[in-house]
């Protein structure tokens, strides 16, 4: 089911979060930031011992995604949303920390759920295989953290209408239910 179609800019308003519905179609617009595995792992590490992160988690969008090398005159590569399950380890403690917004593929674990209800944060799908589409949204690129972890280093994406569905809303609410 696909309700509405919405614009939004980054940072998402409380009020914006609290709007959404799962099924909600998003054009999202402003600054995400890329982590996978690993980079969450390090960032957790961070947290954990109280050390400066490579980028404030307060009302921060993250997207699982490992970012290709961009071609002459493109801001970036294929950048196409890895399986969210992996991060469901480390989102917690990152909802606990301010991250309101996630972007990946694939259901969340339930405990990610509740910490989602209780600080009020949003899970955004992406289409999984349509890497070389969502490149076109991507307006500039920079590598801001990790460079050694290569294609799963962490990026500061500029994004413009960039396409997600709300695959859980901050109520709880699911497109996988």
């Amino acid at each position: 089911m696909l309700n509405k179609e919405i614009k939004l800019n980054l940072p998402l308003l409380k009020k914006d979060i609290e709007a959404l519905i799962a099924g909600d179609r998003v054009l999202l617009s402003g600054v995400i930031y890329t982590a996978r595995d690993k980079a969450h792992k390090l960032i957790s590490t961070l947290i954990n011992d109280g050390k400066p992160l490579p980028f404030r988690l307060n009302d921060a969008a993250v997207y699982y995604c490992g970012a290709a090398a961009a071609r002459p005159g493109e801001a970036i590569g294929s950048c196409g949303p890895t399986s969210s399950a992996r991060m469901d380890p480390f989102t917690p403690l990152f909802i606990e920390n301010g991250l309101r917004v996630m972007i990946g593929k694939g259901n969340r674990a339930p405990q990610v759920i509740e910490k989602m209800k209780e600080y009020g944060a949003v899970y955004f799908a992406a289409i999984g295989g349509a890497a070389a589409y969502y490149k076109q949204f991507v307006k500039s690129a920079e590598i801001i953290a990790y460079p050694e972890l290569l294609s799963e280093a962490v990026y500061k994406l500029t994004v413009k209408d960039f396409p997600v569905i709300t695959a859980i809303d901050s109520r709880g609410g699911s497109i996988f239910a």
